[in-house]
């Protein structure tokens, strides 16, 4: 059983994990909720899916990716809520990610909220 729940959260998180990786704001925001809440460093926001990705995209020109790693995976009880924490090594330094997603009507799963703080 527990091999199927990580499994599940592996692939949920696969396509999130490559698009941060190379930067791209775009392939990022195809797994955006309607609207998503960004934090950088404390401040947060919630934006619209479109508003989002170029946050997104101001954050990756100005925190250039040089690679990004999920250190811990998981997933609530209820509700099908999946989350994962990361390090996001920039030119600027590094930082901790968080992203929660949860589950769309269609039952893919859709970024709900990410924060980067910087270490």
């Amino acid at each position: 059983m527990m091999t199927i729940v990580a499994q599940a959260q592996g692939e949920a998180f696969s396509a999130v994990r490559s698009a941060i990786r190379s930067g791209s704001s775009r392939a990022v925001a195809q797994y955006f909720a309607g609207t998503v809440e960004l934090e950088f460093d404390g401040d947060r926001q919630s934006f619209s899916a479109t508003q989002a990705e170029f946050v997104l995209k101001d954050f990756f020109a100005k925190n250039g990716p040089a690679s990004f790693e999920l250190v811990h995976q998981g997933s609530s009880t209820s509700g099908g809520v999946q989350y994962a924490v990361g390090k996001f090594g920039a030119k600027s330094g590094t930082y901790r990610v968080f992203i929660k997603m949860k589950p769309a009507e269609g039952g893919a799963m859709q970024i709900d909220q990410m924060h980067f703080t910087h270490e």
